[in-house]
Order: C-alpha cells, then sequence, then structure tokens
C-alpha cells in the first residue's frame, strides 16, 4: 500500500527529500499539499525537497519583505509582492517558493495575476530566501533566471546577482542603489530581538526618511 503525503509529519526546522519525483508528480505533489501551508518546495530535475520552517525564519522573512516594501514607497517604485509563489518552468524542470518575491521592473507583466508561470511570464525581480533552518539551492533561481537573490543566514545578508547566467556576490542591490541594504538589515534584524519587530520597522522607516 502507498504512503499518501498527507500521512506525512515534518517538523518545524526538518526537511523531507524525494527523487526521482516526476513533473506530474511535482504538479500533484503541490496540489495535495494546497496553497495555505507552511511547508516549502524546492524542486529540481526530479529532486523535490520539502521544508518546514522555524519560527524565528518566519520572523526575519517578515521584517524583510516589510523593509523592502518600506524602501519601494519611499522611493515611489511600483511594485507586486507575490509573497512564496511557487515558481515553476516544466521546459527546465525546476520549481521553488521563496519566502517573498517582489515584481519590479516587470511589474506591468503580472498584474492582475494570480498565478505565474514562468514557461511564459518573467521571473520576479527580486527574492528572498531565510536560510536560518536550511540552505537555499542557487541553481533553482539561476536557472529560472531570477535577476536578484538575498538570502539571509544566522551570519547575516548576502545579495546575489545574475550575471552572465551565473549567481555573483555582491557587496550592494541592484534594485536600491547607494543604500547599504546589507548594514540595514543587519542592523534591525538584530534590533527587533531587544525592541520588537514593529519598532525597529518603523525606526528603519524613519532611517529612511532621514537619509533619502
Amino acid at each position: 500500500m502507498l504512503l499518501e503525503l498527507r500521512q506525512l509529519r515534518i517538523q518545524p526546522g526538518q526537511q523531507l527529500l524525494l527523487e526521482d519525483v516526476s513533473w506530474e508528480q511535482f504538479e500533484n505533489i503541490l496540489a495535495e499539499l494546497g496553497e495555505h501551508r507552511a511547508a516549502r518546495i524546492s524542486y529540481s530535475n526530479g529532486f523535490l525537497e520539502i521544508m518546514v520552517p522555524l519560527p524565528e525564519h518566519e520572523k526575519a522573512k517578515e521584517i524583510i519583505g516589510d523593509m523592502v516594501k518600506i524602501l519601494l514607497q519611499e522611493l515611489s517604485i511600483n511594485y507586486d509582492a507575490l509573497g512564496s509563489t511557487t515558481l515553476k518552468n516544466e521546459a527546465m524542470s525546476q520549481g521553488v517558493e521563496p519566502d517573498a518575491c517582489f515584481y519590479i521592473q516587470n511589474q506591468a507583466a503580472v498584474i492582475g495575476k494570480n498565478r505565474i508561470n514562468l514557461n511564459m511570464d518573467p521571473p520576479p525581480d527580486l527574492a528572498i530566501e531565510i536560510d536560518i533552518t536550511s540552505r537555499t539551492q542557487l541553481g533553482n533561481y539561476q536557472m529560472l533566471g531570477v535577476p536578484e537573490l538575498w538570502r539571509y543566514e544566522k551570519q547575516g545578508l548576502k545579495i546575489h546577482v545574475l550575471e552572465n547566467g551565473k549567481y555573483v556576490e555582491s557587496n550592494c542591490s541592484p534594485t536600491f542603489p547607494g543604500i547599504p541594504i546589507i548594514e540595514l538589515v543587519n542592523q534591525y534584524i538584530q534590533q527587533s530581538q531587544f525592541i520588537g519587530s514593529s519598532q525597529a520597522i518603523r525606526a528603519f522607516r524613519d532611517w529612511l526618511r532621514d537619509h533619502i
């Protein structure tokens, strides 16, 4: 008798790796998991990883996502935030769910769309991954052509920029030139541990208004 996916229990901070998963099986698993779930998935050439994040993962995700939204709003840049929407391309046999993603330069291409199909749609301009409980496989995003990827680890934020089809680590963000993104993200996430998330976000907004 075959086990059904709903019978599996993955504890927060743990991962499940499945091999030899066809694209059809991957689509069926996505449908079975549903959209309202804690688990995140990553699929590449038959390998499927299912991960359930820890609470500290979610806290960092929310703070960084809020900081990006504040930056875009204060700079009067149009955007669409698509959260952890599934990014997939059947032709490339790749699928991934970022912790957050933003359409900025390519916003017009996805206005009104609730689902993204990278066979036809452009990738998000910026994706964010929180690597406190797991390590992001850069290959997914690289193959899908995401121009900028932020990875937040226990050691702090790293920015990866796509150049000639490969990611290179950068000290600055092409999306926000002239703004010390790494320093600010690290500072206000650390600050949130002492004063609270909403207070840290307000302090970041105040800093931004004083410096732009």
